[in-house]
């Protein structure tokens, strides 16, 4: 088995900048700089020759290059308690668009659709259960956060091999 995603890996500007506010929070797993990046579709456990179906699939993706921006910072919580600290994206229609087609592209292979909305962040760090007032100073100190634009001109599928000091990512295939 394999495990993989779709997303857009950020260029070293951006990680840098996210880098700088990856701090400050007690008990928080920050993500690695080399790991920040924007899931566009968690496929999950695969057989591995599955991918030789998923690849060609997205590889049939047209979409034209768009801008993105870092756009402030939140969390989610799961019954009060805090599971992820994020940075969050400001609207774009085009970033929409290519989740709903990479969507339909790997519906087509077999995988499970997906029965989560989409809403486009950027990972910063897992908590094991904070209460959502732990966060709030990080939250409010980095609430005005901004970064970009950046341009999107391809996405990658991911594969994320899991260990102790948590997942690696390693680029499977790029789709300009």
């Amino acid at each position: 088995m394999i495990r993989l995603f779709a997303g857009i890996a950020l260029p070293e500007d951006i990680r840098t900048r996210l880098e700088m506010i990856c701090a400050g929070v007690r008990d928080a797993r920050w993500t690695a700089p080399e790991n920040l990046h924007l899931t566009l579709r968690f496929i999950g456990e695969v057989p591995e020759p599955a991918v030789e179906d998923i690849v060609p699939a997205l590889d049939r993706i047209a979409f034209d290059p768009f801008d993105l921006f870092l756009d402030g910072v939140g969390h989610f919580e799961t019954r009060g308690w805090v599971r992820t600290l994020w940075a969050g994206l400001a609207g774009e229609p085009a970033l929409a668009e290519l989740q709903s087609r990479i969507e339909a592209a790997l519906r087509r292979t077999g995988c499970a659709p997906e029965t989560r909305n989409f809403k486009p962040h950027v990972t910063l760090a897992r908590l094991k259960g904070a209460r959502s007032d732990a966060v709030q100073g990080w939250i409010a100190a980095n609430s005005l956060f901004r970064a970009g634009p950046f341009r999107v001109g391809e996405f990658v599928l991911f594969e994320s091999r899991l260990g102790g000091e948590g997942p690696a990512y390693f680029p499977i295939a790029e789709f300009p």
